[in-house]
């Protein structure tokens, strides 16, 4: 029964693993890089580079948390959202300040000639890991029994993060690769998701500062 109710865990945190990786900050965070894809291959694989960094850094935040049978100051935790936040402004203004030269048209129209950076996919997930870690680590401990369970629920929440963002980063991937050979446009969609990015980052330091409280944490 025990192994049945395990199981049962594991499946609920696969799902909500799939669940966590479509949220909003995360979405918008990595259609600023997979925008900027002209394959779709490339496209997809930002969003499991995404998931590694943010499976990986809950995984050893989670575990050293854990172990030590403490957690993380709420003044920690939303400091490290907070930072999602710059993240999002960040990378949304990137995006926007798509160079426009006389060339541009002939280097998006060659396809696989726009490098994605993964290590920036990367970064981001491990951002985003740091930001969730206290969220999660509070459902693991209600969750699982043992440090074990509780390693392999975290492992499985990761690949359902990496699934649902590979999902997520394949279906974004595709108007963009196929407005590719149309710079014009093409650059129009890119600088249209760095706004948004940016403007929900602004949006996110907001609610975070003020309607949170936030800042009256770091005065105090």
């Amino acid at each position: 029964m025990e192994d049945v109710g395990l199981l049962s865990i594991l499946w609920i945190g696969l799902f909500l693993g799939i669940k966590h990786a479509i949220e909003p900050d995360h979405v918008i965070a990595v259609s600023t890089i997979a925008s900027q894809s002209q394959r779709l291959l490339r496209s997809s694989l930002t969003g499991v580079f995404w998931g590694i960094g943010h499976t990986a850094t809950l995984f050893i935040v989670g575990i050293t948390i854990f172990l030590l049978k403490g957690q993380i100051p709420e003044v920690w935790a939303m400091s490290l959202e907070f930072l999602v936040g710059i993240m999002l402004v960040y990378f949304g203004v990137a995006s926007f300040m798509v160079k426009k030269h006389k060339d541009h048209e002939e280097a998006m129209n060659k396809q696989g000639n726009k490098e994605v950076s993964y290590g920036k996919s990367l970064f981001m997930g491990v951002i985003h890991g740091l930001a969730g870690s206290s969220a999660m680590i509070i459902l693991t401990m209600s969750t699982v029994s043992s440090i074990w369970e509780g390693a392999l629920y975290m492992v499985i929440f990761g690949v359902g993060t990496v699934v649902g963002m590979l999902c997520f980063t394949t279906i974004l991937g595709i108007p963009f690769i196929l407005s590719s050979r149309k710079a014009a446009i093409n650059r129009r969609f890119i600088q249209a998701t760095g706004i948004i990015s940016a403007a929900f980052g602004v949006y996110y330091m907001y609610n975070l500062g003020i309607s949170e409280g936030l800042f009256k944490l770091w005065v105090s």
